[in-house]
């Protein structure tokens, strides 16, 4: 998984309407990319609100906000369109972006192995450096865990 130190990772993917999204566009922003693992799910929806409710904090200390999960852009737009997002969803379907930070992992539930993604915020400072990971995301939260220094 990415830590902190190392640079954003190379992407290009499509967003929620099908337009193309790459790390360049981000050069000189600072950067939160939060990795979910399922589009229109209890918790990933309640991680995705909390920091769309909170997108104007993060736009004033500086932040561009991306979401990032497996799902097709028909579910990311739907997604999108439903709690009317201000901020982009990548649709990462060939799972190139979740491999390159690392969240495509082996994951147990109820006694099942399966291949799936670790809920996972990063932060970039303007320089493309990772300068916080956020590993155990509190998704009614997420927005006060990356304001909380």
């Amino acid at each position: 998984m990415l830590k902190v130190g190392d640079k954003l990772p190379e992407f290009e993917s499509v967003n929620q309407d099908g337009e193309t999204v790459k790390s360049t566009d981000f050069s000189g922003n600072k950067l939160i990319i939060f990795f979910y693992p399922r589009a229109n799910t209890p918790g990933c929806t309640a991680e995705a609100c909390d920091l769309n409710d909170h997108i104007s904090i993060l736009k004033k200390e500086g932040y561009q906000l991306l979401g990032v999960s497996a799902d097709p852009v028909k579910a990311q737009k739907k997604f999108h369109e439903k709690f009317g997002f201000q901020y982009p969803l990548i649709a990462d379907e060939k799972k190139e972006i979740l491999e390159k930070f690392g969240v495509w992992q082996l994951k147990k539930f109820m006694g099942k192995e399966f291949m799936g993604i670790v809920r996972t915020t990063f932060i970039f400072d303007e320089n493309g450096t990772c300068i916080r990971v956020i590993d155990k995301v509190k998704t009614k939260e997420a927005a006060s865990q990356i304001l909380e220094n």
